[in-house]
């Protein structure tokens, strides 16, 4: 047996890798995500060159949504010079020859793992994020159908029962990453693992949010103008990561969500987690003509 016997011979992809039956489908669910926010829509999720739980919904989505005319911005936890986000943006590149770019105001097409843009998005910006799990419930009862059906009924009272729970034991709720939020006064979602910080960068905003995870299978989505509420008790208030008073080490910005990095010293170097944020506050100080955009928080605190 030869190499030439085990590979076929070399044929013209469809534009944007995806089959057209693919893309009509994923299309069609969107478009039933979009009509009942928060709702988790199942979908034939697709093979695409990355493997399973590295943003494989998200691709499906982004890919479904370029045009050529598209300018794509591909972010990892902030940063947009990661393996996996450099890696996605030039695949995305390569199969629809839209336009990349670093720059959060120049994008039409954001995807994201884990993080939200410190600038605003505007109505004409579409933000895909990347989802590993997408049931709240999950947590709380791991039978998929029985969640299905508490879905159906509204019934979120286990949810409640183990932030109630993080009270007693410690004093105030833990959840961090993935806080439970409900969408339009209906569904309870997974707002993917964003931050506190960035949950509530999702209520009324501008943009459309599409929610996508790929090896669940399930898409959901968050309309511009939609209310989204972190499921709090009416006397304990909903609290971020207190990172308003931190400023970033290379750029010096305070005020937004930072990374810490550990010093070999015991002490920890701070930086802003939206890297693109940072340098354009760098190349500011240079004295270069950069556009910022306005933000969601300002000095730490949510701006009204």
């Amino acid at each position: 047996m030869t190499l030439a016997q085990l590979t076929r011979p070399w044929a013209a992809f469809s534009y944007g890798f995806l089959d057209a039956s693919a893309k009509r489908e994923i299309r069609r669910r969107t478009l039933k995500a979009i009509a009942i926010p928060g709702y988790q829509v199942p979908y034939a999720s697709r093979e695409v060159p990355i493997a399973r739980g590295w943003g494989t919904g998200g691709l499906q989505s982004t890919l479904t949504l370029v045009k050529p005319r598209s300018v794509i911005k591909v972010i990892d936890q902030g940063a947009d010079d990661s393996v996996n986000a450099s890696s996605i943006r030039k695949f995305i590149q390569r199969v629809s020859s839209a336009d990349i770019t670093e720059d959060t105001l120049a994008a039409t097409i954001i995807q994201s793992r884990h993080r939200i843009p410190e600038e605003k998005l505007r109505q004409d910006q579409i933000l895909v994020l990347q989802v590993p799990n997408p049931e709240p419930l999950r947590s709380v009862n791991p039978d998929i159908s029985v969640a299905r059906e508490m879905h159906g009924d509204a019934d979120y009272g286990l949810i409640w029962l183990r932030l109630y729970e993080q009270i007693v034991r410690s004093g105030r709720i833990m959840q961090g990453a993935s806080y439970p939020s409900l969408v339009n006064g209906r569904h309870v979602m997974s707002p993917s693992p964003i931050p506190r910080w960035d949950v509530r960068k999702l209520h009324m905003a501008d943009h459309l949010t599409l929610l996508s995870a790929g090896r669940e299978k399930r898409i959901y989505a968050v309309p511009p103008k939609t209310r989204v509420e972190p499921l709090v008790f009416e006397d304990i208030a909903y609290r971020v990561e207190e990172h308003g008073h931190l400023t970033c080490g290379r750029s010096g910005v305070s005020g937004f969500f930072m990374n810490e990095l550990p010093q070999d010293d015991g002490t920890s170097h701070f930086e802003l987690s939206d890297s693109d944020f940072g340098v354009k506050h760098i190349r500011k100080t240079q004295g270069e003509p950069v556009a910022i955009g306005d933000t969601w928080y300002r000095n730490g605190r949510m701006a009204p």
